[in-house]
């Protein structure tokens, strides 16, 4: 018989930019049911005060580990810092709840933590740089284009409030491009007149990035050939656009087996 009833699901973060828009878009889905909200800012505030009557009636806590063990979730959402975010990510997984990490900045040795800590409490987790579906096509098709054409930048943006440059969709981009190229790239004869005019170079990409008030998250990655550009460009214009993967990483995330790095894995599987 199959289980119907709504996936138990911890937002950490829960009063930020990200975690108010999910707790509306989990809080209007009978399919999810969130069962603590965790934060350290507006304790004891009402999540629909931050969010509005479609997010669920909880007060905000402030301490993950008790909240976890009082709500019993079987899945959580990150949208903390980077500082926070691994730690959160042990808090879940020495109690079986499978994270869904949506901060970028982990380190590798976050990683490799987060990775060991699966293998240790039997208990899959994921780490996804961005829950668009259109940033994933477009990560896609950009790794598609650089075997053929294996010169290419990356310009990234978002706002003011991004704690960490590159994105980590643009690092996961120039990984992918990477690992897709069948020649190296040309190599760039300029002269820098200030350092970092070309960009941070990551994985032979160079990778621009602007930060700027009014920006949500864009992404133009730009070929280069004989005699042709290709432009591969994602915009996310509100926050609403992560809501689909996320809900997807959420009910996905169980099925998986120790640390899934990008939605993609799941998207493009089979």
């Amino acid at each position: 018989m199959v289980d119907e009833s709504p996936l138990r699901v911890a937002v950490i973060g829960a009063a930020g930019r990200m975690g108010v828009q999910v707790l509306r878009a989990l809080g209007s889905d009978r399919r999810f049911q969130v069962v603590t909200a965790i934060d350290r800012e507006h304790v004891g505030t009402d999540c629909r005060t931050l969010a509005g009557l479609e997010a669920p009636a909880l007060q905000i806590s402030e301490r993950v580990g008790a909240s976890l063990d009082e709500s019993t979730p079987q899945v959580a959402i990150d949208f903390t810092a980077p500082s926070g975010a691994a730690e959160h990510a042990m808090s879940c997984l020495k109690r079986k709840v499978s994270p869904v990490v949506g901060t970028s900045g982990l380190s590798p040795a976050d990683l490799s933590a987060i990775r060991d800590a699966c293998a240790e409490f039997e208990t899959p987790a994921m780490v996804v740089p961005n829950f668009a579906i259109g940033a994933l096509l477009m990560m896609r098709f950009a790794e598609m284009a650089a075997a053929w054409l294996p010169d290419v930048e990356i310009v990234e943006a978002h706002s003011l409030a991004k704690l960490d440059a590159p994105s980590g969709t643009a690092l996961h981009t120039a990984e992918k491009i990477k690992s897709a190229r069948q020649s190296r790239p040309q190599t760039a004869h300029s002269a820098e007149k200030v350092a970092g005019a070309r960009g941070a170079n990551v994985s032979d990409v160079h990778v621009h990035s602007i930060r700027l008030p009014g920006v949500v998250a864009h992404q133009q990655v730009v070929f280069g050939g004989d005699g042709e550009v290709l432009t591969i460009r994602h915009d996310s214009l509100d926050r609403q656009s992560f809501m689909l993967g996320v809900k997807v990483a959420l009910r996905e995330v169980r099925s998986l087996q120790g640390l899934t790095i990008g939605l993609e894995k799941i998207l493009f599987r089979g």
